[in-house]
């Protein structure tokens, strides 16, 4: 279906606000859209291609890091990939390699296991994607920080679970920064880590989904309106919900959000 101008702005503003959080701001998206009849192959890969607007977003906000990161080009070399000055470099190139790997594997399957699945079958894959996030969480939350210099091995951990994140339910940003903090990474760190890594991997996801289905049937304008309230959405939002993470346990809010899901699949379906 082709979305009207005010869907398409309140999903850019769901995903502006959302992609911050660790709920799954895809299984979210895909979800609503799920919701008011679209079919949940198209709703979930239109959620994916709207994490372009959430990427400029940290762009944006991240421009700094950036900035630095691209300085360190010229000075990267292999014998030196995770040295203290090279490492976030290193880290954001490796884990957007893995993510690619595992993305690209997880996004061919997506179709297959998506298709044909009814609202009610959608709603409890995402609750359970969701509820798996949660409890990944609550599990990293206790874990001591110790670390300051990613390595190779985190890279890959982090950009595996990146890939996974293409799954609607699981949260890319809880999935990300519960690796770092499992691996001994404070939450400030892991925080910056993960959405600026979320830069590359929000763009690869948007050109995965143009280059496999073209403009998905939303509408030129009705993209356009999405992309751009979900970069100025986020922009403006960034800062404080990053900050509330540190106050909120939203492991429990994903297990709560996938409880009522599938408490609503079994009222419905009885």
């Amino acid at each position: 279906m082709e979305l009207s101008v005010v869907v398409a702005f309140v999903l850019g503003v769901l995903q502006g606000v959302l992609e911050w959080l660790p709920v799954s701001s895809e299984g979210n998206v895909s979800l609503v859209l799920t919701l008011l009849g679209e079919d949940p192959v198209v709703a979930t890969k239109l959620a994916l291609f709207l994490h372009l607007g959430t990427g400029i977003a940290a762009l944006a906000y991240y421009r700094d890091d950036v900035r630095d990161l691209l300085y360190d080009v010229p000075e990267w070399r292999p014998s030196t990939w995770f040295d203290a000055e090279s490492a976030d470099l290193s880290f954001i190139v490796l884990a957007t390699l893995a993510s690619g790997i595992v993305g690209v594997v997880v996004y061919g399957a997506l179709e297959a296991v998506v298709t044909g699945t009814t609202t009610n079958g959608f709603v409890v894959i995402v609750a359970v994607l969701l509820l798996l996030t949660g409890l990944l969480q609550k599990f990293a939350a206790g874990f001591m920080a110790e670390r300051e210099t990613p390595t190779a091995l985190d890279a890959v951990l982090v950009g595996a679970g990146q890939g996974l994140a293409l799954l609607p339910g699981v949260s890319r940003s809880g999935t990300t920064v519960s690796i770092l903090l499992l691996r001994g990474y404070d939450e400030n760190a892991a925080l910056r880590l993960s959405f600026v890594l979320a830069i590359p991997a929000s763009v690869a996801a948007a050109g995965l989904t143009l280059v496999t289905d073209g403009l998905i049937v939303a509408g030129v304008l009705p993209t356009l309106v999405m992309v751009a309230a979900a970069a100025t959405v986020g922009y403006l939002t960034i800062d404080a919900l990053t900050r509330l993470v540190d106050r909120v346990a939203f492991w429990l809010v994903c297990v709560a959000f996938a409880l009522l899901m599938l408490a609503g699949v079994f009222f419905l379906s009885g």
